[in-house]
């Protein structure tokens, strides 16, 4: 049997590519409507790829109104689209080809195709403008589909070429289609609130049927429905929901379509319980189940436990006791006025014999003897003792070998039973996801509905970057695993504001009343011209905008007083200069204002300053200092620790000193922020500065370089990570004193050793379950050669299971300051 189940990869983490560019799709899975000559056919639609001519071109000039022209892709199976890139045909400066304009159509079976439309319903989607630069877009919302045609849109007749991506991840669910009543509008106060699955692809007549929507689209509707998740929409968007005057028999039924037999485990409805506006989760749900043609007698009944004080949303696990179904058909009983979902989900096997699909018993030729099934029956009962035999030689082989590896049973896996957690994402993507809302000291169900099982698109409400694992089925469910106590600061719970960078990245994460307060002052910095700027090196690139090195003259003269730079008057400064695409949407300039705003107030000497801007027009440009040394990673990989090795390789060496010397500053830095309730999340020596006389300050960009791209997974640095940051998506104070510990263990090693190198990305995810279970099975970072046992201590304290019990960074300075913590009469550095 083969097991399928949802997991939640980093949101925003179903976008790795689906193999146009990386070869995955077969050439003869990829088709035009027509094609310019043989060298600009569809197989060399291709992103990034400049082989033929350098793209699919069609035969004839594209036409306005006139969508005759397609390159279509069959990925061979079902899969969640959350994103599309594009690119002209460059072909090393020779072409000039490109789709300004296009719209995507897309199908499941292959004959019925539907036109994709943005949550606003508009249909035309913006390309390239020029024939080289990759343009990405979100798909909001995402498509289910196999086949996916793009389609040149033109305001005017010219000759277009294209070279694409699709990104996403396999459809898992199997859930090819829902049928349900058409959603109904509320009046709340005079206003309306309409519940209709606007993005449903089906048809809707007086019902919708053949389609999906909004009940798969992977956004889970917040405690107050009249609020919506999705920018510029109605109130009661992100639900579907009904009256119970509309339905005299007392229920919703809601009939689903897979796309195969399968063996099911559980639904999951993801319910609006908001009492005060008469809406109320589902009194009893009753499900039949069809497996071939007909549908069962028996149907299976669950009542979900009344939450009479919980007004939250959250999920309702449906026990579907292993039933098998190519199609389920349930009733949701009302136990309100109301009944509104947002999100619904399964989980389940694939059967290994599917009926449906069999093929026949095909018939004997007439002259063929029948054999003797005694003999037949001999023979099978012999193949299938051999097999036993076989399977348990491989048992004891492989049970040996656990054994042997002390490290496998250290790292044993995480998820039990129910749950195979899939994280082999190989793509650069960028962090989107939801805040969780605990309403108690303990992981209950009411905190899953901020964490949806199936893989979250991105949207333009993100908050936190988005998590690694599923919700685990033990975080929800009463057993005896322990119960997560920790003790949250008020504002990790509090709404956050999330700084977007222009590479894809948080900067920092601040409460929004903190923010509040810091933004509403005029920005402290000047407008610098641009034509003072010197490009230098790039540090890197995202889907905002880019990092660049660059040299600013009269940057000293340019610059208030209180802000003293290290170079000569008549040097050019070295500046980071953060760019924003001039495409970038509305959301991303806001943030990128704030940002400004926000980094203009921050003035400590160990955290990087903003320097200067360039907003009077586009692309809009922050400045920021820059270290002539670079960032602390590469300084210490290239020096070694005082000492006779030092010495005969004539190696640059830094002694334990100036390594406890910075990594204070580094402390003191963070203590600044933490006294501002901003909350770093990327805190590592690759984000550190360092300039003259081992100075350091605390900078945000080091992730854009490529440099570093084997520190995240895909996009979070898991190995600096706390273990209720990759679990729960809780990004707090504690967490980021969680990854100064790890700082500290990179620096005393120099820099010379990944954390934990010994063990796999999964590997390190999964021992952050051990974090969990505290079982006492879990792995810490080694003590460094250099690291007084005192000094490691400190560090051991910084990776405590429960947050209320890790130090402050104040503690943490004070500590590190204090210089008996540093040596110690039995270990001389």
């Amino acid at each position: 049997m083969v097991v399928f189940v949802v997991v939640l990869l980093p949101a925003g983490v179903c976008r790795y590519p689906l193999g146009m560019s990386g070869g995955q799709i077969q050439d003869e899975d990829i088709s035009a409507s027509s094609q310019w000559s043989e060298s600009t056919a569809a197989r060399y639609g291709r992103l990034d790829f400049e082989e033929g001519d350098g793209a699919w071109c069609p035969e004839i000039t594209v036409e306005p109104d006139h969508l005759n022209e397609f390159l279509q892709i069959d990925l061979r199976s079902l899969h969640f689209i959350t994103l599309v890139g594009t690119q002209g045909r460059h072909a090393g400066g020779i072409g000039n080809e490109f789709a300004q304009m296009y719209k995507i159509k897309y199908s499941r079976d292959g004959s019925r195709w539907i036109s994709w439309r943005n949550r606003q319903g508009k249909q035309v989607i913006e390309g390239n403008r020029n024939a080289y630069d990759i343009v990405l877009k979100d798909l909001e919302p995402p498509i289910v589909a196999r086949f996916v045609r793009f389609m040149p849109v033109t305001d005017h007749s010219m000759n277009v070429c294209m070279r694409v991506e699709l990104y996403g991840c396999e459809w898992l669910d199997g859930l090819v289609s829902y049928n349900a009543p058409i959603g109904e509008h509320m009046t709340l106060a005079g206003s309306s609130v309409y519940l209709n699955d606007s993005v449903y692809d089906g048809a809707l007549v007086h019902s919708m049927t053949e389609g999906l929507g909004q009940l798969t689209d992977g956004v889970c509707g917040l405690d107050d429905f009249t609020v919506s998740r999705v920018y510029s929409v109605w109130p009661g968007y992100d639900y579907v929901g009904w009256n119970n005057e509309s339905f005299p028999n007392g229920y919703v039924e809601i009939m689903f379509e897979f796309d195969r037999t399968r063996n099911f485990t559980s639904m999951k409805v993801h319910c609006n319980n908001m009492v005060s506006k008469h809406v109320k989760v589902f009194r009893q749900v009753v499900c039949y189940f069809r497996s071939d043609l007909d549908w069962e007698v028996s149907p299976l009944s669950f009542s979900p436990v009344e939450h009479l004080t919980n007004s939250n949303a959250h999920f309702v696990t449906v026990n579907l006791a292993h039933h098998m179904a190519s199609a389920i058909k349930c009733q949701f009983y009302f136990s309100e006025a109301w009944m509104l979902f947002s999100e619904i989900t399964f989980q389940s096997d694939t059967a290994m014999y599917n009926t449906t699909l069999a093929p026949s018993k095909p018939k004997l030729p007439s002259n063929t003897q029948p054999v003797d099934d005694s003999n037949t029956r001999i023979l099978i009962g012999c193949l299938v003792a051999i097999i036993f035999i076989l399977v348990a030689i491989i048992v004891i082989i492989l049970w040996r070998q656990v054994w042997q590896k002390m490290l496998e049973k250290a790292t044993r896996r995480m998820l039990d039973d129910e749950l195979t957690a899939s994280l082999s994402i190989q793509s650069e993507t960028f962090t989107y996801s939801h805040n969780n809302n605990p309403q108690s000291s303990s992981v209950s169900e009411q905190e899953s509905s901020s964490t949806y099982e199936r893989i979250f698109p991105l949207g333009p409400d993100y908050q936190e970057p988005s998590r690694l694992i599923s919700k685990l089925p033990e975080f929800t469910q009463t057993s005896e695993e322990p119960v997560v106590q920790d003790s949250v600061p008020h504002y990790a719970e509090a709404d956050i504001v999330n700084l977007q960078g222009v590479t894809g990245g948080n900067t920092y994460a601040i409460p929004a009343v903190t923010m509040d307060l810091l933004s509403g002052k005029d920005v402290a910095v000047e407008e610098f011209p641009r034509k003072l700027l010197t490009f230098k090196e790039k540090l890197g690139e995202g889907q905002f905008g880019e990092v660049h090195l660059c040299e600013a003259e009269g940057m000293q003269e340019f610059m208030n007083k209180e802000f003293k730079f290290d170079y000569p008057e008549e040097e050019p400064v070295l500046v980071a200069v953060k760019m924003l695409r001039s495409d970038a949407n509305k959301n991303a300039r806001n943030d990128f204002l704030k940002e400004i705003k926000i980094m203009s107030r921050l003035k400590d000497p160990n955290i990087v300053r903003l320097l200067a801007v360039c907003i009077y027009s586009d692309p809009l440009c922050m400045i920021t200092e820059y270290m002539e040394n670079g960032d602390l990673n590469q300084f210490l990989s290239k020096h070694e620790p005082e000492g006779q090795l030092a010495l005969l390789s004539n190696a640059p060496t830094v002694s334990f000193e100036n390594l406890c010397y910075m990594a204070t500053q580094i402390a003191s830095g963070m203590k600044y922020l933490s006294s501002l309730n901003f909350v770093h999340r990327d805190l590592a020596t690759r984000n550190c500065l360092v300039g003259k006389n081992y100075t350091i300050k605390i900078a945000d960009f080091g992730m854009s370089r490529n440099l570093y791209s084997g520190d995240y997974y895909p996009v979070l640095p898991i190995r600096w990570m706390s273990w209720e940051s990759i679990l729960l998506g809780k990004f707090t104070t504690a967490s980021d004193v969680w990854a100064f510990g790890v700082t500290l263990w990179e620096i005393l090693n120099f820099c010379k050793e990944q954390p934990y190198s010994q063990l796999t990305d999964e590997q390190v995810i999964e021992n952050t379950g051990e974090f969990f279970r505290d079982q006492k099975r879990q792995i810490y970072l080694p003590q460094p050669v250099l690291c007084p046992d005192t000094l490691y201590r400190v560090m051991l304290t910084c990776w405590r299971r429960n947050t209320k019990d890790r130090p402050s960074f104040q503690e943490i300075h004070r500590a590190l300051l204090d210089k008996s913590c540093l040596t110690e009469e039995d270990n001389s550095v």
